[in-house]
């Protein structure tokens, strides 16, 4: 082995020893003008890029596999491959090949993974690209989530679940996890994101915090209020230690860290977010509650909406000051307009600012953040008509149009620079008097050329005379031979042709020299120039950033008085008391999309702690008890961002946390059946369950049998009614059996979603209206789903056998008979001991080694156990 190193070709010992540093990443090797990837690198470039491969000599060692592609067609393909899920080191040469003898000196200057890209093909402008680092703890736990891009930093901490939920309502490109908790991160939290495994020493607290500490330039933590939370500490120097070794050491857009409270938001779980189709719908091309809200110009608005929406605020005088804000949008349409007007030039600021510490801004894209600061500026000096609460002035107080830093790009760039420095023509004249000369050296040299002739033809009397130039021998003078005795001396012949002589002068390889000279210190000035206006650029970035916030505040608000202008919302109140009255309500989602013409027949809803904390909903298939629950949680969510909702008039009061169980959502693949996930959703209801939660419930034991279905569902709602904490709920129902609750417990009122009959066929009026449903006219759906009417009709006939047979001994019937529970129920305690003792001799018993006749005496073993239950 130690021979075939050594037969090795230079290039190649020197790729192998910088992919030694970074063996999990794809090693693109700079080469002249091509990116090459060598050995396995080169069999993955070609599969997922679609290059060629082929194999080059390598030395006496031996062909190896090679695939390159030109470098300026990198951002093409770096986005595919990171796209492909790889991590990617750009390997480029560090030293100009013209000036060196023997093989160059390269390095990596960057290494891009999903979490800390940073081209703009790899991002996507209406939403972040989030790098976690996840800290797994038996006693706490802590999440950092930074994104490079805009230098966004968040922190949190607090038991897994919690952890959970902040990764999908974050969904980070990347998650860091230490070595030591991968076993422990695949059974306890999704599968589903890119991770990424650091050694278990970064997750340390002293690393952390002093990682920390030397990158705010900070004697404490304290100023950010994560000084006492060891957790997120841990987490968050993970995260900034990934971007030293990922080759990011300039990132002072990193300038701040703000930390997740939960109870600073109205709480979500992980299930609540998926099925209110917040962000994601399951349908294909489906409709979210963000796609309905999102009317927002810029892309720092869209990402800011989307916060807002995953963290619904619980603050009652913070949602009422949003809600003001839209209110005087909608009452000053004229301002509305003019601050619409001036968002549309704005550009991405938060992501041309992370380029400028970065060195990736190109001089086009520093032009456009000289003309979104200007439109900032405007903004901020707007005046409105309606004063009354004097909103603008606290909605761009923290506008600073940094007025000296666009007066500096504005008189050092041209308007219409290029994208590239180095393709010239970027920089003003006037700025610099060297630059300016050689500019004049080298754009107008035809003009002095001409002049140069000139003053030779008049010298020699020569009428013929041209300058003209080639590569062999530059700038020369051709001369006929009609006039060649005419040539002074001092000119030196350098080629003979047919019909005329060419020379060149003194005077024409000096100007040759200063030509040839000229472009190559006109790109170094220019550069100077540049990074010069960028590092001032740099003084102003928290200033910049402050700017992005106010902008995207403005904009998500301005989004909200749109949507509440064009679909006719109304502003909801606020209050302290545990209501949810709801008058025409209708489903903001649904609404959007119905056909032309078409109108959402609106309900009204009321929940209270006193007369009516629980409705049982029940109606036929596919009569809207689903969007029904839906349109109430979203309505309640909508509020609390602070934005007007669909309905004539809405108190709601504050809410703190949302649960909602809605549709099925098998986790198959999992191991977790259609009832298992169902139970496990519901759980974490009963379990979390406060004063203020507002509960949706959508046909709860279906998964199983229907005695066992209907006693579930029937126990849920005993237990939530006699909760102490007496939670608003809603809950939808096949099982007509639980209509009988109303007369048993108080505050539980039966309504149906309302139908018409017309023969065979059934009309869903989407009407709310009291008292319970005792039909379901599943047969009905059918038919109008398309199935055959032999079948149907076969179906109505087994219908009637099954409802005459068990007539005068149904479900019902035995239901009324069944004593009231009188004490708190909680069917999530521990089951009883004569069952736990069938539960115990099940498990020992091995059905491998079972003979029939044992089999037969265990069974009479375990009925004699179960006697006791026969009477049930």
């Amino acid at each position: 082995m130690a021979k075939k190193t050594a037969e090795e070709t230079p290039l190649m010992k020197q790729h192998n020893a910088i992919k030694s540093r970074y063996p999990d990443a794809v090693l693109l090797f700079r080469v002249g003008d091509f990116y090459e990837t060598f050995k396995e690198d080169a069999i993955i470039a070609s599969k997922v890029l679609g290059i060629t491969l082929t194999k080059r000599a390598n030395g006496a060692a031996t062909h190896i596999e090679l695939a390159g592609f030109p470098h300026h067609s990198l951002d093409t393909y770096l986005h595919k491959l990171v796209k492909a899920g790889h991590r990617v080191a750009i390997c480029d040469q560090l030293e100009d090949p013209k000036t060196v003898k023997g093989i160059v000196k390269r390095g990596v200057t960057e290494l891009v993974t999903p979490g800390v890209a940073v081209n703009d093909k790899l991002l996507d402008n209406k939403n972040n690209n989030f790098l976690a680092a996840l800290y797994l703890d038996d006693k706490e736990n802590g999440i950092a989530f930074l994104d490079i891009s805009t230098g966004e930093f968040f922190v949190a901490q607090g038991n897994v679940e919690y952890m959970d939920k902040l990764l999908q309502s974050f969904q980070p490109s990347e998650v860091l996890i230490s070595k030591g908790k991968q076993k422990f991160f695949a059974e306890w939290l999704d599968q589903k994101y890119y991770t990424f495994h650091l050694e278990d020493w970064i997750f340390q607290h002293h690393f952390g915090y002093e990682t920390l500490l030397r990158h705010f330039d900070t004697q404490s933590l304290k100023g950010y209020g994560i000084e006492e939370w060891n957790a997120a500490t841990i987490a968050a120097g993970a995260a900034l230690h990934y971007l030293k070794e990922t080759e990011h050491p300039h990132v002072q857009h990193i300038n701040s860290i703000q930390r997740i409270t939960a109870s600073e938001f109205l709480w979500m779980d992980r299930f609540t977010i998926r099925n209110l189709e917040l962000m994601h719908s399951p349908v294909e091309n489906g409709y979210t509650l963000l796609q309905a809200m999102d009317h927002t110009i810029t892309p720092m608005g869209a990402r800011m909406l989307k916060r807002w929406i995953i963290f619904p605020l619980s603050d009652k005088r913070q949602i009422e000051q949003r809600l003001d804000w839209v209110e005087a949008f909608l009452k000053d349409s004229e301002i509305a307009n003019e601050f619409r007007k001036h968002l549309k030039p704005i550009g991405d600021i938060e992501r041309l600012v992370a380029k400028v510490p970065l060195k990736k801004i190109n001089p086009r894209e520093v032009v456009q953040l000289a003309k979104s600061l200007q439109h900032c500026g405007i903004i901020k000096t707007m005046h409105s008509s309606v004063n009354e609460t004097n909103f603008l002035e606290k909605l761009t107080q923290q506008i600073n149009s940094c007025e000296e830093i666009q007066q500096s790009i504005f008189d050092t760039l041209n308007e219409e620079a290029p994208v590239a420095i180095n393709k010239g023509g970027a920089i003003k004249e006037g700025i610099n008097e060297e630059l300016d000369q050689l500019r004049k050296i080298a754009y107008h040299g035809k003009e002095y050329l001409l002049k140069i002739q000139q003053e030779e033809i008049q010298r020699t009397g020569i009428p013929s005379l041209k300058v003209a130039f080639n590569n062999v021998f530059g700038y020369y003078l051709e001369v006929t031979n009609t006039h060649k005795d005419k040539v002074p001396e001092t000119w030196i012949r350098k080629q003979t042709l047919a019909n005329a002589e060419r020379y060149i002068t003194e005077e024409l390889k000096e100007y040759e020299e200063k030509i040839l000279g000229a472009e190559e210190k006109i790109a170094v000035l220019e550069l100077q120039v540049y990074d010069a206006l960028i590092d001032k650029i740099q003084t102003a970035l928290g200033q910049m950033q402050q700017n992005a916030q106010a902008i995207a505040r403005i904009d998500c608000l301005l989004s909200f008085a749109h949507i509440a202008k064009q679909f006719k919302y109304c502003k909801p109140v606020i209050s302290d008391s545990q209501i949810l009255d709801l008058k025409q309500s209708r489903h903001p989602v649904i609404e959007q999309h119905l056909p032309h013409g078409e109108t959402y027949v609106h309900n009204d809803i009321l929940l209270d702690k006193e007369t009516q904390q629980i409705i049982i909903l029940t109606g036929p298939n596919m009569s809207g008890k689903s969007a029904l629950l839906r349109q109430t949680a979203l309505i309640t969510l909508m509020a609390h961002v602070g934005s007007y909702v669909p309905a004539t008039e809405a108190v709601i009061g504050l809410t703190d946390k949302i649960f909602t169980r809605v549709g099925a959502s098998d986790n198959l693949s999992g191991g977790e059946s259609t009832f298992m996930v169902e139970m496990n959703e519901t759980a974490s209801i009963v379990n979390n369950l406060s004063a203020r939660s507002l509960i949706l419930l959508d046909e709860i034991g279906r998964g199983t049998s229907t005695y066992d279905g209907i006693s579930i569902a029937w126990s849920i709602v005993e237990y939530i009614q006699k909760h102490v904490h007496k939670p608003k709920t809603l809950f939808a129902t096949h099982y007509h059996e639980l209509n009988e609750l109303e007369t048993r417990l108080d505050g539980v009122k039966n309504y149906h979603i309302t139908h018409k009959e017309t023969g065979n066929k059934v009309i869903f009026l989407r009407k709310l209206a009291p008292g319970g449903s005792r039909h379901s006219f599943g047969i009905q759906v059918a038919r109008m789903a398309g199935m055959p009417n032999d079948l149907t009709d076969r179906a109505n006939e087994i219908l009637a056998l099954l409802e005459e047979k068990h007539a005068g001994n149904s479900t019902t019937d035995r239901i009324k008979k069944m004593p009231v529970q009188n004490f708190q129920l909680n069917i999530f305690d521990g089951i009883g001991d004569d069952l736990r003792r069938i539960q115990e001799q099940l498990f020992e018993v091995d059905i491998n080694t079972l003979t029939p006749v044992e089999a037969l005496m265990k069974l009479n073993e375990l009925k004699n156990i179960v006697k006791v239950y026969q009477h049930v």
